[in-house]
């Protein structure tokens, strides 16, 4: 800190000028003691301690150091750790504030590293509050610096914030043409498996599996349990067998996920990221709503302690998911009203930008419409939900939400409708040559 060495005269000065002893200065949080040898020239003060000094003598900090104060690189650190805190304990307006403050003190030229760690976390403050576009911008900023300053800016780490920001956002084309790009440069290195590595091989798993592309995700996942188990850090694996049981899940293959997933559960407990630990009990209760033998109950109880762990911990984005699991639970017991309510939450919570999981939820909130008996409500949230899907390129979950729709129409006696519906969900499995009566060449050249 840059304090010229009279500033200990000048706190004297100001100080008697006010009529305040040196105790009186001190207040609560100091001694008349340290108040003393502050003006005796024999202690430098803090930017924290100058703060309170000029409140209480009514005067700008300026005042005191003559001149502009500069932090030092461990006031700076202070702030850094106090932001990260803020993130990590699910608070991510008041880590944006903090990493911002930090901005506006370090620059890029004067203090680098410190100035990149600061838009680093500017960026994860952005994608947890749910501002998916921003968090990209700089995120893509970030990404340009580490071709050119690749010591300040981990490139694997932004790539990985990258594809997660774009895939909630229902850019999953462009997510997967970045990680599999950024897969490839690390395969001509030939460098051994690292723990970055594996969570960019787990990030795009996901990506594949939203898209409907399951065997590339299989591929992928067995790879990442492979790379993992050479690795000596227990998350990576624990990462792994998380991704590996969605796929399998999604395969239909409900046993092996839950072995899976249970020892995914296992290393994650053995940790301290309460965060992590409740979205994968998330995980963990969609296998039991969704096996074969689906254990709606008990999928409730872990979505419970899940949701009260996130409402502490997590994002609002974190306790969307969880609130849209839990009305999927919610209608498996039959429930209605309360599903109702969940799915209404989690879609005020995840706004407009995280695209895909608002499809799904609308999906959600669409069954337990029906399931009140309201089919106009429930034919709107369907359509809107697919029409998301769609346009995300999740061809596969689309195409079940269509066909979905199809069947409330045909209950309802909307018979062209349905059948429209059902043109809807042919075309995103691949099917397009149809006629206007629904069915497909073949079938007409048969007839």
């Amino acid at each position: 800190m840059n304090i010229s060495s009279d500033v200990g005269s000048r706190i004297r000065r100001l100080r008697r000028a006010a009529g305040l002893s040196q105790a009186d200065l001190a207040g609560g949080e100091l001694s008349p003691s340290y108040v003393s040898l502050l003006e005796a020239g024999k202690r430098t003060p803090s930017l924290d301690v100058l703060a309170q000094l000029a409140k209480r003598l009514g005067c700008d900090v300026s005042e005191l150091t003559g001149g502009p104060v500069e932090a030092t690189i461990g006031d700076l650190e202070v702030k850094l750790k106090y932001a990260e805190m803020a993130l990590n304990n699910g608070d991510p307006h008041a880590a944006l504030e903090a990493y911002r403050s930090v901005q506006d003190t370090a620059t890029p030229d004067a203090q680098p590293e410190i100035w990149y760690k600061a838009e680093h976390g500017v960026a994860r403050a952005l994608e947890h509050a749910g501002r998916l576009e921003e968090a990209v911008a700089h995120l893509e900023g970030l990404r340009s610096a580490s071709v050119d300053r690749p010591d300040l800016v981990a490139h694997l780490t932004v790539v990985i914030a990258l594809c997660r920001c774009y895939r909630e956002l229902g850019d999953l084309s462009h997510a997967i043409e970045l990680a599999e790009a950024t897969l490839e440069e690390l395969q001509k290195l030939n460098l051994a498996p690292t723990v970055v590595g594996v969570e960019l091989l787990s990030t795009l798993v996901g990506v594949y599996m939203e898209r409907g592309d399951l065997h590339r995700a299989a591929y992928l996942a067995t790879r990442a349990i492979d790379q993992a188990g050479t690795i000596t850090d227990s998350r990576a694996l624990g990462a792994a067998y998380w991704n590996a049981s969605v796929v399998m899940h999604r395969n239909g293959n409900t046993a092996d996920a839950l072995t899976l997933i249970e020892k995914a559960l296992t290393v994650y407990a053995e940790g301290d990221d309460e965060r992590a630990l409740a979205r994968l009990r998330n995980a963990y209760a969609m296998v039991l709503l969704q096996s074969e033998t689906p254990q709606p109950q008990a999928a409730h109880d872990v979505l419970e302690q899940s949701l009260a762990s996130l409402r502490s911990v997590g994002s609002s984005v974190d306790v969307a998911y969880c609130l849209s699991a839990l009305a999927r639970a919610e209608l498996r017991l039959e429930n209605v009203s309360a599903a109702i309510d969940h799915a209404e939450e989690a879609l005020r919570l995840l706004g407009t930008e995280h695209r895909l999981q608002s499809a799904r939820n609308h999906l959600v909130l669409a069954a337990a419409r029906l399931a009140q008996g309201d089919r106009t409500a429930a034919q709107q949230a369907y359509e809107r939900g697919a029409l998301m899907l769609e346009a995300s390129e999740a061809n596969r979950q689309a195409a079940f939400a269509w066909a979905e729709l199809a069947e409330i129409l045909k209950l309802c006696g909307e018979d062209e409708r349905a059948v429209w519906a059902y043109r809807q969900s042919m075309r995103c499995m691949g099917h397009r040559e149809t006629f206007l009566t629904g069915q497909p060449l073949t079938s007409r050249v048969r007839g």
